[in-house]
């Protein structure tokens, strides 16, 4: 039962998505070309009201669903790896037209053909997790 709000929560993101074509391949293809700002204003709504939410949790001293504290880790030092890891995260969204989440999403609304990128993703989490202790952190 503690799973079904997952699961609705998750269909409802999903609908939102859909409905904002945020899982639309042409939409991720004229914001990767700077044809459109559709998908940059999705992104930079999100951003914010991320931003937001963090600055309210921290400041409310907001709970989290099993009513327990919310933890927020401190800062990591550094640049190097966020800016490799979104520039790799960058090159397969453009190159499969969508990221981890909306592959799903597209699964579900019947383009079945995500399944070649979804289980590339799923090999490539497999061999990080094989590698792990082994690349640098």
């Amino acid at each position: 039962m503690k799973f079904l709000k997952y699961l609705l929560v998750g269909i409802f993101f999903g609908i939102i998505l859909v409905k904002s074509e945020a899982v639309s391949w042409y939409r991720i293809y004229e914001m990767f070309k700077f044809q459109s700002f559709h998908m940059y204003g999705i992104i930079g709504s999100a951003v914010s009201l991320g931003i937001i939410s963090l600055w309210l949790i921290k400041k409310l001293k907001i709970k989290n669903i099993d009513g327990y504290n919310a933890i927020l880790p401190p800062k990591e030092k550094g640049i190097t790896r966020y800016i490799i890891g979104g520039i790799l995260f960058g090159l397969g969204w453009a190159l499969a037209g969508a990221c981890p989440g909306p592959m799903y999403i597209l699964l579900g609304t019947g383009a079945y053909s995500i399944i070649i990128v979804l289980a590339a993703a799923i090999l490539g989490t497999f061999i990080y997790g094989v590698l792990k202790n082994k690349l640098p952190h």
